[in-house]
């Protein structure tokens, strides 16, 4: 190799990034054995920032445009080095680019349940999907903090130090806003405010900024999504006070009816039997028989003692140990409530003993 072959190899005249691999965050020029020659040319293009490192420590800093090297251009290199006003020999220095473009269109999501107080089911386990953006807006702190003296530090990178910092950063904002769950399913865009401020505070502190924060979805695991889906077909949210109780066993009885009403003597059998004598057999019969027919008008009453002798029928229609296995049966069913139970149970055994 000639004289002029190995000079020209070892100086360098311009610097510049073409950003030729798509997704590199960070990326140091290739010294080697190469040396910038001073008055030479550093080239930064649109959405990049260039940043002089000597040993390690950041010096000068450059952001779009063409640039004279000098030593009045790079005023903190010149006082790193110990540069007199008057130098004009090439010198050497780690050059690192930073592209500054959003990066778009990354998805993120919790692997794993995030456990959070909710006003309305105590403790849940949330998950959720979503996209964001982000860029690098200050070099300075992401070299120092993330990317370092690596020759290249891409946005796969970045992005598992950033998932850690988000999910963190997520449970804290959700744990802290009092938003119930309900309320963040039906309000998606709602819940993304509450978390991007503080991920955004979280981010900066990298030399990030947080561009844009979306969630797509936001679900319960499956075992607590089932438990949710039964409380909202009874129309139930949150704790039941003796209003909602009532109600949920009026749905528990709509939904019994029709196994019910499919056994041979099911519950017109128990109305009538249990009728006879039962104030709340008659209630519950009346009430099974017009949910099964809605249509059908209500069942009459059963006639008073005096009108037809009690005495006899009893026997006739079936005797007081079936009757207390079919109340027994519609205890079983929830189709009457325990003390519904016990207070029948005693008059009917009153009625066997006496």
């Amino acid at each position: 190799m000639g004289i002029g072959s190995f000079i020209k190899k070892q100086f360098i005249d311009v610097l510049q990034w073409n950003e030729e691999t798509e997704g590199v965050l960070s990326w140091r020029y290739p010294m080697q054995d190469f040396e910038i020659q001073n008055g030479g040319v550093l080239i930064v293009r649109e959405s990049q920032i260039a940043v002089f490192v000597n040993e390690g420590q950041i010096a000068d800093v450059f952001g779009p445009g063409t640039h004279k090297l000098t030593t009045q251009t790079l005023p903190l290199l010149t006082n790193l080095k110990n540069w007199d006003k008057l130098f004009d020999s090439p010198f050497k220095s780690d050059v690192y680019f930073f592209s500054t473009r959003v990066q778009t269109g990354r998805k993120w999501g919790t692997p794993q349940p995030i456990t959070i107080r909710d006003k309305d089911f105590d403790m849940i386990r949330v998950r959720a999907f979503g996209m964001y953006s982000y860029r690098v807006t200050d070099p300075r702190k992401f070299f120092t903090e993330l990317s370092g003296t690596r020759s290249t530090y891409t946005r796969d990178d970045v992005e598992d130090q950033l998932r850690g910092i988000l999910l963190a950063s997520m449970a804290n904002s959700l744990g802290a806003s009092q938003i119930a769950f309900l309320d963040m399913a039906a309000n998606q865009a709602l819940m993304a405010q509450e978390v991007k401020g503080g991920l955004a505070d979280a981010f900066a502190r990298y030399g990030i900024g947080l561009d844009e924060f979306n969630v797509a979805s936001v679900s319960l695991p499956e075992e607590l999504q089932a438990a949710l889906d039964e409380r909202i077909s009874a129309g139930m949210k949150g704790g039941m006070s003796d209003a909602k109780m009532a109600g949920f066993t009026k749905y528990q009885v709509a939904q019994s009816i029709p196994l019910a009403a499919g056994n041979e003597g099911g519950l017109a059998g128990m109305g009538a039997g249990l009728g006879a004598g039962l104030t709340v057999g008659q209630v519950m019969g009346q009430a099974m028989g017009q949910a099964l027919n809605p249509g059908a008008a209500p069942a009459p009453a059963p006639a008073p003692a005096a009108a037809a002798p009690a005495a006899p029928a009893a026997p006739a229609q079936e005797s007081i140990e079936d009757r207390l296995g079919k109340l027994k049966a519609l205890l079983d069913k929830g189709l009457i409530s325990p003390a519904d139970y016990d207070a029948t149970k005693a008059e009917l055994l009153k009625k066997l003993i006496g």
